[in-house]
């Protein structure tokens, strides 16, 4: 089978098949991926249906499926920052943003796992303000640890947050920050800008930082944890240090 579906909370990505390698990201629980090469028996080189971004995990970490199964992907996402579910009569604490796959009152399954589930979940095409959902659900993240490829509220990296709390709220955006740069639509002053927006900061060009902006002067973002700092035209100040930490790029709109 070329496709499989993650199993484990939170399944790490690696640039290279090599425990020891950078990791690039996080899979959460019941995201899809197609299998795009298979190394040493175990590595699998994959590639996220959700957004596309590729790279190796160990076959340990998802359960095989086919083409069908894999793309009919879960419209219910759990949004407690850590929720318990059962699967297989053992338990397993899931992080926000797993998606409950072929799950229907309080019970799903993944090829033969069977799993019950009786956690706080959103179907975002049910959200009525999600600007509001969107800064509450960030708002809770305070604190999180920063993680290189981490998504979870055990640690997170600056893109992995904010693409984490736009899945939360329906709106599917790329994985890292110089990618999600690329999209939505464009506001030329920080004085325009609305709560819920996506600032973008650079270092010699390069888009290397990404926060969400809570109104002009102030950005949640994963900065050694998530944090709330002040924000103005040239860019982030820490709010208890005074130093300028990011110099602001540009500024795009998803919602």
């Amino acid at each position: 089978m070329k496709y499989a579906i993650v199993t484990v909370p939170a399944a790490p990505v690696r640039k290279k098949p090599n425990h020891r390698a950078e990791m690039c990201n996080q899979l959460l629980f019941g995201e899809a991926v197609k299998i795009i090469k298979i190394k040493h028996e175990k590595w699998l080189k994959v590639e996220s249906l959700y957004d596309g971004y590729k790279g190796w995990l160990t076959n340990h970490l998802v359960t095989f499926t086919d083409k069908e199964t894999a793309q009919s992907s879960s419209n219910k996402i759990t949004t407690g920052l850590l929720s318990e579910l059962t699967i297989n009569s053992g338990a397993m604490n899931i992080p926000a943003g797993s998606s409950l796959f072929q799950f229907n009152k309080k019970t799903g399954g993944i090829e033969g796992f069977q799993y019950e589930f009786s956690g706080n979940f959103t179907e975002p095409g049910n959200i009525k303000n999600r600007t509001d959902e969107l800064i509450t659900n960030a708002q809770g993240w305070l604190n999180a640890p920063y993680l290189w490829g981490g998504k979870t509220i055990l640690g997170v990296d600056c893109s992995g947050f904010s693409q984490t709390m736009f899945k939360l709220i329906g709106v599917a955006i790329p994985r890292d920050a110089w990618q999600q740069a690329q999209e939505g639509k464009r506001i030329k002053k920080l004085e325009d800008a609305m709560p819920g927006d996506l600032a973008f900061f650079d270092d010699k060009d390069e888009i290397v930082h990404v926060g969400i902006l809570l109104g002009p002067d102030k950005i949640i973002h994963a900065a050694g944890k998530v944090r709330i700092d002040k924000i103005d035209k040239k860019g982030i100040t820490n709010s208890e240090t005074g130093e300028r930490t990011h110099n602001l790029k540009l500024i795009k709109r998803f919602l």
